[in-house]
């Protein structure tokens, strides 16, 4: 009876694991299995390494292979990590900064094809346009007087 009870239990807990978005991804994705397998596999090589009859202070210090090995498992850690957390998360089709990239790039578009438009948008910005003519209020000054007469 008891056996029967556990099994059912165990049914019921892999039943409402297989609906959770992390197994999934667990399950789904390779290389997060890879990152998981290599950095347990570098904790435990590190693990052995720490506890062969050293001081772990020395042996954190002095041994460059556990050095290694803890790196090689806090990177494959940070990769899982980092796997995980934007696995679960669904992608947002149109968040704020896409619309508003497409809109300048549309409004940027649509200035350089129209000259009406740009013209519009000058004005508003900087007021129209004065047109003028521009006319001299000095006079040209007047050659001065040649002296051309004969030297003797």
């Amino acid at each position: 009876m008891a056996a029967k009870k556990k099994a059912a239990k165990a049914a019921g807990a892999t039943a409402a694991a297989k609906g959770k978005p992390y197994v999934q991804r667990v399950v789904q994705d390779e290389e997060l299995r890879d990152n998981v397998q290599a950095a347990f596999a570098s904790a435990q090589d590190a693990y052995k390494r720490l506890s062969n009859g050293k001081s772990p202070q020395k042996a954190l210090v002095d041994d460059k292979k556990l050095q290694k090995d803890l790196k090689e498992a806090a990177t494959a850690l940070r990769d899982a990590g980092q796997a995980l957390k934007e696995g679960p998360q669904k992608k947002k089709k149109g968040g704020l900064g896409r619309k508003l990239l497409l809109l300048v790039v549309g409004a940027g578009v649509a200035m350089a094809a129209s000259e009406d438009l740009r013209n519009k948008i000058l004005d508003a910005l900087f007021g129209k346009e004065e047109e003028f003519e521009y006319s001299s209020t000095t006079t040209p000054p007047t050659p001065a007087p040649s002296s051309s007469g004969s030297a003797a």
